[in-house]
Order: structure tokens, then sequence, then C-alpha cells
């Protein structure tokens, strides 16, 4: 009995006290449960776990593209004719953005001596129109030495005086333009450039602000203000009575244009559904492609700078009844909680695409019935920093745009080596619809982020061959036949530049596109305006450049290569936004998800321990009950 005794009360403490296993396992558990909301921050598989939506929030009036516009009757008529209306403006615009090739052209000129022996600028014999500001006699002189100038070679050491006794010609389609009234030639060449700044600052700047405007404000409102400010810059732009005048007025002209083109670009977006986006995008840009080739046969009908200033202005006047034909955007009103403004759109797009409202079998107006009491939000850029991955996604575009405008002037500058003429004019306008039109399939074969790493390998491929590949095989394999080594050289460098340019200006386009896709309707307008404030930025290195006479040119090709191997690296990293639904708020925008660009690469992430741990962690009940709405699924957003 004693024995007995003794085993029963071991018995008891064994149930007492569990084995060191069962201790282990208890204790990783309760482990688990502290670690569970740190966890809950970490990344799986690449991507965050959206955060839950702010009460209040209607989620099925947040569902623009799987909910409200397929009940409003999709991509109907109505949207059709509202995105062929965002066309007109953009040649227009295209107008504008390329004038400064012919209102800032610099005149075609050499130097020659006169009967007194001071050195002075001529034309060249091939030009064709000339503004005389000497008397005949001393241009006969002129025009005698200059026929000598090539056969002495003293007379290319000799300095060149740019005062009384001028004469210059344009090669760009006009008689006279700015930089022959104003005589901005050798000493004063410097303020054609100061010139070009001031429109690409001025669009900077609009990009920065009135984007911020447009997500508080509405897109409407800015597009406005917008139009009645570029015709009133615009117009005083073609009576400036000195250069600095013009230099100012062409910088609110810049500001305000750059505002028109984000509202479109903005509201185009908007407008459509997942499969309709990017091709509405591309016809846009061919659009401006087109404006680009119209531009030299409208300065040649022209003739003067002033009458082309004014006929590209007053063309702006067609977008003021803009106002009452263009419709607030409605993924906006949603998205800020203006709902009696977006009742009554919803009810105005509904009967334009012949849909009935009677039957909501959705019950979306019942819901938007029950929301009309909402007080109205306002949202702005600056919320962006509160976020843990889009930030990062929208740096990443913005190195990217400028990365792709700014190698874009490197290889331009190989090709061109300053020339002004029309061939090589068309020859750029030519690269650039070529760019458009391959960009569609190569988007829909790979991806918004497969096809914007293609190019931008492609460009960084480009760009090393062109910087010292080509001279090491010259240096090595030809150094007895220097004539041949250098005329292969030149012909590989120019092949590599438009190689180049061919796959930058896809670069760049598909970096602003893909940022509007990525940022959520509340902050959109600003987002977009960061990525082409950084477009701009990159097309102001051509002018940085031409005013300091190419100083430090291959210093700064060198310093763009390395941005496009960073891109590289970083690309990668974003999320596929192909046939998704925009984000409407900053929770969605950061739920965006990355798949992974190999099939084994999602095998190789899951064949982590912790990553296992983790998905495990998902599936508990604590974790569902934080996060009940934010179940994923391979990268797509459920």
């Amino acid at each position: 009995k004693p024995e007995e005794t003794h085993k029963g009360e071991a018995r008891h403490a064994a149930r007492r006290s569990p084995s060191p296993a069962a201790s282990a396992a208890q204790g990783d558990g309760d482990m688990a449960a502290l670690r569970l909301d740190g966890l809950e921050q970490l990344p799986e598989n690449g991507a965050v776990p959206q955060t839950p939506e702010p009460r209040g929030t209607s989620r099925l009036l947040s569902r623009v593209d799987a909910a409200v516009l397929p009940f409003l009757g999709g991509f109907g008529s109505y949207q059709r004719r509202l995105v062929a209306l965002t066309w007109v403006p953009a040649l227009l615009i295209a107008f504008s953005q390329f004038s400064d090739s012919f209102l800032l052209a610099q005149p075609k000129s050499a130097c020659a001596r006169n009967v007194s022996g001071i050195a002075m600028p001529s034309v060249s014999p091939i030009d064709s129109h000339s503004i005389l500001l000497q008397p005949e006699q001393l241009v006969a002189d002129a025009a005698a030495a200059a026929s000598d100038y090539d056969d002495d070679a003293a007379n290319a050491s000799a300095p060149c005086t740019c005062g009384e006794g001028s004469r210059f010609e344009l090669q760009a389609g006009l008689q006279h333009n700015v930089v022959t009234k104003w005589q901005l030639v050798c000493d004063e060449e410097w303020k054609v450039h100061i010139a070009k700044f001031s429109l690409l600052v001025g669009s900077i700047f609009g990009y920065l602000l009135m984007g911020a405007m447009a997500d508080w404000l509405g897109r409407i409102p800015v597009l406005l203000v917008s139009v009645l400010s570029v015709l009133a810059f615009g117009m005083a732009v073609a009576f400036s009575v000195d250069v600095a005048m013009f230099s100012t007025l062409r910088f609110f002209e810049g500001f305000c244009l750059a505002a028109i083109r984000l509202s479109l670009f903005v509201l185009r977006i908007e407008l459509c559904l997942p499969g309709w986006r990017f091709s509405m995008t591309v016809v846009a840009s061919l659009v401006v492609v087109g404006g680009q080739l119209l531009m030299p046969g409208l300065a040649a009908v022209c003739r003067d700078w002033q009458i082309l200033q004014v006929l590209i202005i007053v063309p702006f006047i067609l977008m003021l009844p803009y106002v009452w034909v263009f419709p607030e955007s409605l993924r906006w009103l949603l998205a800020t909680q203006h709902y009696q403004r977006a009742k009554k759109q919803m009810y105005s797009i509904a009967q334009s695409n012949g849909v009935e409202t009677a039957t909501d079998p959705n019950g979306i107006l019942t819901e938007l019935e029950r929301e009309l009491q909402q007080n109205p939000r306002t949202f702005c850029i600056t919320q962006l920093s509160s976020t843990r991955n889009l930030w990062k996604s929208i740096v990443v575009l913005c190195v990217n745009s400028l990365t792709g405008y700014g190698i874009h002037h490197c290889f331009a500058r190989s090709v061109l080596e300053g020339s002004t003429s029309h061939l090589h004019y068309y020859a750029l306008a030519g690269i650039a619809m070529a760019s458009c039109v391959v960009l569609c399939p190569v988007v829909v074969g790979f991806g918004r982020r497969g096809g914007l790493l293609t190019f931008m390998i492609i460009t960084a491929l480009a760009s090393l061959l062109q910087l010292g590949l080509l001279s090491l095989i010259g240096k090595y394999s030809l150094r007895y036949d220097t004539v041949l080594r250098d005329t292969l050289n030149r012909r590989f460098s120019v092949a590599f530049s438009i190689i180049g340019m061919f796959s930058s200006r896809a670069v760049s386009t598909l970096s602003i596109f893909y940022c509007a896709e990525i940022t959520p309707t509340v902050i959109r307008g600003g987002g977009v305006g960061l990525v082409l404030a950084s477009a701009g930025f990159g097309m102001l290195t051509a002018p940085l450049m031409e005013l300091h006479n190419q100083k430090g040119f291959f210093l700064h090709h060198v310093i763009l290569t390395c941005c496009t191997l960073l891109c590289i690296i970083c690309i990668p990293l974003l999320p596929e936004t192909a046939g998704q639904p925009l984000p409407e708020t900053l929770a969605e925008g950061e739920g965006l998800l990355r798949r992974p660009l190999v099939p084994g690469e999602q095998h190789h992430l899951l064949a982590r321990p912790e990553v296992r741990e983790y998905s495990r962690v998902q599936d508990t009940p604590l974790h569902q009950v934080l996060n009940p709405s934010n179940s994923t699924a391979n990268g797509v957003r459920t």
C-alpha cells in the first residue's frame, strides 16, 4: 500500500508539472502571442498587409472600378467623349513645349573680316533668311571677306566681336525670333539659356504646387484657373519689350501649362477602367508627338515669333467651355466624401450612358443615400510621409523619370552635335513616335514593372557602350588605322544614341503613367506632380550644359548612367498594377503588393522558416480580429 500511494502521488505530480517539451511548446506559443503585434508590421513576401479602413468609409462606394463604374455603364460613350476632349489640349501644350526650338533658335553665323580688319559674325552661305543691321557696302565687304575665310588660317584664330555690323540668319522657319530681335549672341547668349530655364522652372513649380491644389480643391477648379492664366501670360509674352520681361512671363506661362497638363492627365486616368487606362494615355502621347511634327510647318507659316506665340496661345480659348462640359472627377468626389455632388454626377453619367438606375442589384445608390450626411475630407501630398511603402515607390519612379529625361539629352547631343536642321528635328520626333508605338506591346506582354525594367536595361546598356566600350575596342583592334577607328566609333555612337533615346523616352513616359496608377486618388495630383517635376529637372540638364558650354558633360553622362543602374535594382521592388483597380485611399495605396518577377521567387521565399512561421501567424483568429479586411493572395488585393 505505501508503494501504491507513492506511485499515485508521482502520477498526480506528473499531471501537475508538464514535460520539458510541453513547457517549451507553451513558451513558444506565449512568445508568438507576444510578438504578434510586431510581426503584424513585418512584410510578407515583399508586401505589407493593408491597414484597416477608417470608420465611416463606404466599402462599396470605394470600389469605383469594380462596382461604381460598371453600374454606370463602364467605359461608355460618356467617358469616351470626355477622354477625347483631353487629347485636344495635349496638341496645344505640345506646341508650347516645343516652341523654344523656334523662338530661341540660335542663328547660323561665322566670323568674317571687314575692310578695317575687325572680325565680325557673318552668315553661312547655306542659309536662306537674313536680318541686315549694317549699310549695304559693309555687308558686301563682309561677304567678300567670308569667301576667303576658310582658306586663311589666321582668320580662324581671330577674335569675333559682336557689335554693330552683325548679320543673322535663321534655319528654323522663322525670319525673326527672340534672338535676332534683341541680338542675343556672343556675350549675350547666356540670356537665351536663362529664357529656356524660365519655362522649365515654371513648369516644375506648377507641377508641385498645382498638383497639391488639385487634391485639395479638385481637378476642374485647377484646370479653369490655369486656362485663364495661360491666356493672360501667353499673350503678354508676345508683346514683351525686352528679354527680361520675356523670361519672366515665360516662367508663369510654363507654370500654367504644367497645371493644365497635370489636371488633364489625372482626369484621363480617373475616367478609364483598368483595361483602357494605358491605351488612352498612349494615344495622348502620340498626339503630343503629332504637335511636335506640326510645329515646323506652323513656324514657317507665321514667319515672325510674335505671330507664332499668339497663334499657339489663342486656341486655349476653346478650353473655357470645359468648365461646363467636364465634370469633376467622380473618383475624387467619392474618395473625399463629397457625396452630394457625387450623387448628381452619378445620375448624369447613368443617363448619358443609357443606364436604368431603378435596378440597383448591388445597392450602390442605397449606400450612397446613407452616406450623404458625411462631411467632406481634405488630403495633401504631405500625408505621404506617414506611409511605409508608398513613398518609396514614388521616390523610385521620380528617379526613373529624372534619369530618363536627363540621359535622353546626352543621347540627343551625340546625334545632333549642335545642329538645328529640320532633318534632325524630325528624327527626334520620329524616335519619340516609335517609342510610343513599341511601348504598347511591351507593356501588354511584360506588365508595367516588366516593361519599365526592360527599357531601363536597354538604356543602361546603350549608355555604357557609348561611354567606353567602343573606344576600348577601337583602341586595341584598330590602333594603326585612326581614320577607320574614328569612323566606326562615330557610327556606333550614333547607333547606340538612337537606341538610348528610344528607350529613355519609353522609360520617362511609363514612369509617369506608373505613378498615376500607384498613387491613391486622394493624393494622385500631388504624386503625379512629383514625378512630372522630376522629369522637369531631367529636362533642365540640357540648357544647363549649354550654359556651361558643355563643360563637365562626360561626368554628367557618367552620373546619369549610374542612376540607370540604381533604377534597375529598385524597379523590381515596385508593385504590379496591370489590370488592377486604382487605389482610392492611402490604405489601399499602401496595400498594393509586389508580385515576384520570376516564378521561383515565391517558392524560395516561402521556404524560409521565418516566412512559414509568419504565414501561420497570419491565419490565427487573433490576427484576423486585428485585420478583418486585409486578406491577400499572391500579391493581389482581394
